[in-house]
């Protein structure tokens, strides 16, 4: 089958233009731990210092993160979450469980985080309007784009 040349509109390929590119996720992992001078990210993360910056930049630039001054002889920056930045938060928790679960081995998880309450946290999502624990089975699409069904493009 060939691909179409009208993919289906979707958030998650909206998302993934501005932070699937290699390194952005671990930029943002950075940032929010609250290392968000250059040399330590580059020291954190290992990209190319050129790769880097780019990545910086476009986060900057979508409005995920922000230059603030910490130093003004030289002029030096670290960057912090923006409100776009700490709202993706939960998904490099869930990210991180995931790969802990599917990708390591029993107690070899590089990190733990811990909720304010002192306990472990262990990600769940759950629905805002009842609190249940989200499972797939219990999920129905209902596509909202013109012409497009949860099979792909309607017939025309």
């Amino acid at each position: 089958m060939a691909a179409t040349k009208d993919p289906r509109p979707c958030s998650i390929a909206d998302a993934l233009a501005l932070v699937g590119e290699k390194y952005s996720l671990l930029v943002l992992r950075e940032v929010c731990l609250g290392n968000g001078r250059f040399d330590q990210l580059v020291r954190n993360i290992g990209a190319p210092r050129d790769v880097l910056a780019t990545r910086l930049r476009r986060l900057v630039d979508a409005g995920i993160l922000t230059k603030r001054v910490y130093s003004e002889r030289p002029q030096r920056f670290e960057y912090v979450p923006t409100q776009a930045g700490t709202d993706l938060e939960p998904v490099l928790m869930t990210l991180m469980a995931w790969g802990d679960r599917h990708l390591r081995g029993d107690g070899d998880r590089p990190m733990v985080l811990e909720h304010v309450c002192g306990e472990e946290l262990v990600p769940v999502v759950t629905c805002r309007s009842c609190g249940e624990t989200v499972r797939h089975e219990d999920l129905t699409a209902h596509p909202q784009a013109p012409g497009w069904t949860v099979a792909g493009p309607s017939a025309a």
